[in-house]
């Protein structure tokens, strides 16, 4: 499947080389709107480089959009219009009014659509998924040192919008309530953020995200009534704690517990991550979703509703600053 990819900055690059390795794709090249490093690029890559987005989509099957997010609605809308299939970095857009108008549009060109929200390929993310999750209290931290890339947007926009992608996947209700601070330090929008996202089934997110930390992390916990699942996305470790009322006939590990209710068992367990390219991965699963005409994993309603919420979490803040 042909596909060219605009957008070579940092991720655009690692964009470029997993489609050249990938036998579901046939890299026909790259468009990045800075001549300099486009030039770089070919040589380095022995790709060719398209002078317009325009060239790139009259040679290509597949769009890969991986430019700065103010240019995603107008470059996906120029794909969408001449019916090609469009993975798109997240967020989706720079508003949801502009996610609303390529939605629009794919009801007159019914092309296959993809929001790169990675983390739902995150190995760890994966291994916890295969348990039965209904959080009712949700924690996430997501810490980053500073790197000028990415603060053309908020830190909602930029780190946070990843959780919330993750929390609208795992918790099956509607966003009840939205409170919210943040600071800015060294940007002109807000560096680091915290939320209080209240759904409508009683379950509670407490999110949040910094890019000025001393330390990256990317850590969720989440609390049901019989189990604790800690999930590392940077490590790409899991474990789950469960909470028995008798010793499982199945486990020799499980620790009793005198409550008042009685004595209750707790086992631990840290299921087995397999190692997975998580971008090549979700590049990759959404060829076979063009191929075989499947449901793409993150698709432009789902990258709307973390935008959407992404958006109200900024309301919040211009509100506190």
């Amino acid at each position: 499947m042909r596909i060219g990819i605009a957008g070579i900055g940092h991720l655009g690059k690692i964009h470029l080389k997993l489609a050249i390795a990938s036998d579901l794709y046939e890299v026909v090249g790259f468009y990045d709107a800075d001549p300099v490093l486009a030039v770089q690029i070919e040589k380095e890559f022995k790709v060719h480089r398209f002078d317009t987005f325009e060239a790139l989509i009259e040679a290509a099957e597949v769009v890969d959009i991986v430019t700065p997010t103010p240019t995603h609605a107008d470059l996906a809308a120029k794909a969408i219009r001449q019916n090609r299939h469009v993975f798109i970095e997240k967020p989706v857009t720079q508003t949801v009014d502009q996610a609303q108008l390529l939605m629009d549009l794919l009801k007159v060109h019914p092309v296959k659509l993809q929001v790169g929200h990675v983390e739902r390929y995150n190995p760890a993310y994966l291994a916890a998924k295969n348990n039965q999750v209904q959080p009712k209290f949700i924690e996430a931290h997501r810490l980053a040192m500073y790197n000028p890339r990415g603060t053309d947007v908020s830190v909602v926009h930029d780190l946070m919008i990843h959780d919330l992608d993750i929390l609208l996947d795992l918790v099956d209700s509607e966003v009840k309530e939205v409170m919210a601070n943040g600071v800015c330090i060294v940007s002109p929008s807000p560096d680091i953020c915290n939320a209080r996202i209240v759904f409508e089934n009683g379950c509670v997110a407490n999110v949040t995200a910094s890019r000025i930390s001393m330390k990256n992390m990317r850590k969720m916990r989440l609390f049901q009534n019989d189990a604790y699942l800690s999930i590392d996305f940077l490590e790409k470790s899991v474990e789950i704690i469960k909470l028995f009322d008798q010793k499982p006939s199945n486990l020799d590990h499980a620790m009793s517990l005198d409550t008042k209710t009685g004595k209750k068992w707790l086992t631990m367990e840290m299921p087995e991550v397999k190692a997975v390219n998580s971008i090549l991965m979700e590049l990759e699963t959404f060829a076979q979703a063009i191929k075989k005409d499947l449901q793409v994993e993150v698709d432009l309603e789902a990258g709307m509703k973390a935008l959407l919420l992404a958006e109200n979490i900024s309301k919040q803040l211009e509100q506190e600053l």
